[in-house]
């Protein structure tokens, strides 16, 4: 099966499949990327972590990234077919829940009140929290906390005062962003 096809299916599962936001999408991107041998797993981290530093979802922001790599991979084209793999990836995980949406928005007003929607609603909250959660435990490897046991204890301190300081000290995310990066490049 060609490659663009092949990614094409893979975003539009992605995009029909993945709810509760772009972490608890993760899990299902890793499969379906790291799974088809389309990119290691170690830049998938690399992926994850850009595109939470970039501006825009990361589900969207990963279907550009696997796009433009696939496509440079599939086609003879070099960098446009780079740029058509990102289009197709981000046209197809856009456009099941852009469809969902106008489908569910209309339906949701209209049965607002109803309490089947509110207790489909009080079962999906939990799934979503799952997901992240599993998100959270997905990032939780070698290739973000490093491989011997210094890295990882100095990994592991740097969020620790990272999550402590933006939570208790309400210092600016960018900043403590590039204070974790800096001390980052510092150490290793």
């Amino acid at each position: 099966m060609n490659a663009y096809i092949k990614l094409i299916l893979a975003y539009l599962k992605i995009g029909l499949f993945g709810f509760g936001g772009g972490y608890a999408m993760l899990s299902l991107i890793q499969r379906e990327v790291v799974g088809s041998g389309w990119i290691t797993s170690t830049m998938f981290t690399d992926i994850v972590a850009i595109s939470q530093m970039t501006p825009g979802p990361i589900g969207i922001n990963s279907a550009t990234y696997i796009g433009y790599v696939v496509g440079c991979d599939a086609g003879g084209m070099g960098w446009i077919s780079g740029i058509l793999g990102s289009v197709l990836a981000t046209l197809a995980v856009v456009i099941p829940p852009y469809i969902l949406t106008l489908y569910t928005g209309h339906f949701i007003n209209k049965h607002k009140n109803s309490p089947v929607t509110k207790s489909v609603f009080s079962g999906l909250r939990p799934v979503c929290v799952g997901l992240i959660g599993s998100a959270a435990l997905l990032l939780i490897n070698k290739d973000n906390f490093g491989v011997t046991d210094f890295e990882q204890i100095t990994s592991i301190i740097i969020c620790i005062a990272s999550f402590g300081i933006v939570y208790f000290s309400k210092v600016h995310p960018i900043l403590v962003i590039i204070l974790a990066g800096f001390a980052g490049y510092l150490i290793y």
